[in-house]
């Protein structure tokens, strides 16, 4: 798990870095994206008592590991080792809670947290996990992808809107999961596989 962790941090440091070289010295809020996605997975599992909702897991997963970035950003913010910081993350990611209350109630715990502290809330991150049934594993696969999905946003005209969000009346999100349920993610040029498949089907100009 130690070395995932490190290569997941090694990932968003470069990611990072691609958007702004001194992404470091910007004191950017990473609290506040955290929470506001938090929000937008809340939507996604459900919380409206006037309405029938059943949770969108796949959304929900998606949210999870978009909070996962800005988590891992706001730890090496602050990080002066990356390695110390990789064993730190795999000691505690290794703590299975041993219960959890109900998904929302610990999500709105780790939001407490986030906001109060104004960082990102790594313990109760690991509740939320465990609340939905969302393994490290799972947590990888996903990250990894997205990781590659926001590379190529960027390649492609992110930054200065020119990028298309929606492919064939599907967002790009919804084709990186179909993506990822046809790579193996133990090839040596998983990354490479992932950003050719969502080459080939990005729309030409």
């Amino acid at each position: 798990m130690q070395q995932q962790l490190l290569k997941m941090l090694e990932m968003q440091d470069a990611m990072n870095t691609k958007v702004n070289a001194h992404w470091r010295d910007q004191g950017f809020a990473w609290y506040r994206a955290i929470w506001v996605e938090c929000a937008e997975l809340m939507d996604h599992y459900g919380w409206k008592w006037w309405k029938k909702q059943s949770p969108d897991m796949a959304q929900v997963n998606l949210e999870l590991v978009d909070i996962w970035h800005f988590g891992l950003s706001d730890l090496l913010q602050g990080a002066t080792n990356i390695d110390d910081l990789a064993k730190a993350l795999d000691a505690e990611l290794r703590k299975v809670p041993e219960s959890v209350a109900e998904f929302r109630l610990e999500l709105e715990d780790f939001v407490a947290g986030v906001v109060s502290t104004k960082s990102f809330n790594l313990v109760g991150f690991c509740r939320v996990l465990a609340a939905a049934e969302f393994s490290f594993e799972q947590l990888y696969l996903q990250y990894m992808g997205k990781n590659v999905l926001n590379f190529f946003r960027q390649d492609h005209g992110y930054k200065d809107g020119s990028y298309h969000k929606i492919w064939q009346g599907k967002e790009d999100n919804e084709h990186l999961v179909e993506v990822l349920s046809e790579l193996d993610i133990k090839s040596l040029t998983f990354q490479t596989d992932v950003y050719e498949a969502l080459q080939a089907r990005y729309p030409a100009d």
